[in-house]
């Protein structure tokens, strides 16, 4: 098990370096200044050979590189001086020569060309908002997904059947962007009268009395928007696994048994069928994270996606740069643990 787990996260390793290869190369064959974006048109030549002497720019590209590649290392060469350390927040584990050390250290994932704040600060400031986006849009895919799918199995070929597959294929067909616009037509300005909501705004805001205030309701539109695709998903595999465990033989003994329908389908058959949901759950909440970019751009929602959207329209490459690492970061986490946790629950699975 050790070694499969160590496997796995080589794989991940090379699977995050090929990611930074692309992202690193894709945004420097742009013809974008970082260090005119960064000081404004105005600024003086002293100034704009400080920034680009900063991140390196003066350097050829396979420097520039290989300076990008130890920013986001964890373990990295550094001057040994308070301006490095204030940059990097690094800690000392060894010293390679008198002005150079060996540290430890969050990834650096380097400053806003427009805020100049630190990539890092301004991720943190909305990843949690896209984090109970993406949260609450899978609970609410989960709950009506798999009633969905359990209420089809159980009346196969009946309307309810087909209706429960006829709106499955309908949210996987719709794009999120396509569905965004007409869920938040219809329901935050057609029928807001009714419903109270809006067509955009963010999880929180602030209140002159109140201060910084949580706006659930803001919550609700990207919500469905976002869960859709994933609950039709959800409602096939349930359905198709319902089929298949209710007609097994172990269902047909407690059937002959007297066992309740309630019983037969909760207890027993429900419980077997969930392994292929459980799979598709885990790996749909990274790209929950991903297709949460069009998403909130749609409902003005602050999260991660709509700051990345508007920083490419910036060309604020770095914190785009930033956001793109991270979704993947989190996809090759999230497809290490379903692959642990699946060996683990599953003893068929070969660890080969």
């Amino acid at each position: 098990m050790i070694s499969y787990l160590i496997r796995k996260i080589f794989y991940g390793l090379a699977v995050m370096l090929g990611i930074v290869v692309v992202v690193f190369f894709l945004f420097n064959i742009l013809p974008v200044d970082p260090a005119r974006m960064t000081q404004g048109q105005r600024a003086d030549v002293q100034s704009l050979q400080a920034i680009r002497k900063e991140f390196g720019l003066d350097k050829p590209v396979p420097v520039q590189f290989a300076y990008y590649l130890n920013d986001l290392s964890p373990i990295g060469i550094h001057a040994n001086n308070d301006e490095e350390r204030e940059r990097y927040h690094y800690v000392k584990l060894f010293a390679v020569s008198k002005d150079k050390l060996i540290a430890l250290k969050w990834p650096y994932l380097r400053r806003s060309y427009q805020t100049h704040k630190e990539v890092a600060r301004l991720l943190i400031e909305v990843i949690p908002n896209t984090l109970v986006l993406a949260a609450t849009a899978m609970i609410f895919a989960i709950i009506i997904g798999v009633f969905l799918g359990v209420a089809s199995a159980v009346n196969k070929d009946t309307w309810i059947d087909k209706l429960a597959i006829g709106f499955s294929t309908l949210g996987v067909s719709a794009p999120s962007f396509f569905a965004g616009i007409i869920i938040a037509w219809l329901f935050g300005f057609v029928l807001t009268k009714y419903t109270g909501l809006n067509m955009s705004g963010s999880l929180y805001s602030y209140d002159p009395f109140k201060g910084e205030v949580i706006n659930w309701r803001n919550l609700i539109l990207p919500m469905v928007t976002l869960g859709l695709r994933p609950l039709a998903i959800i409602v096939q595999l349930t359905r198709n696994a319902m089929l298949d465990v209710l007609g097994q033989d172990y269902i047909r003994t407690a059937k002959a048994k007297g066992l309740s329908n309630n019983a037969i389908v909760y207890r027993h058959a429900l419980k077997n069928a969930l392994n292929p949901v459980i799979t598709a759950i885990a790996n749909w909440f990274a790209s929950l994270l991903a297709g949460s970019f069009f998403v909130e751009y749609v409902f003005g929602y602050n999260g991660l996606g709509k700051t990345t959207v508007d920083a490419l329209e910036m060309s604020d490459f770095p914190v785009v740069m930033g956001s793109i690492l991270f979704i993947a970061f989190i996809f090759v986490v999230i497809s290490i643990l379903v692959d642990i946790v699946y060996v683990w629950i599953d003893p068929r699975v070969k660890l080969g």
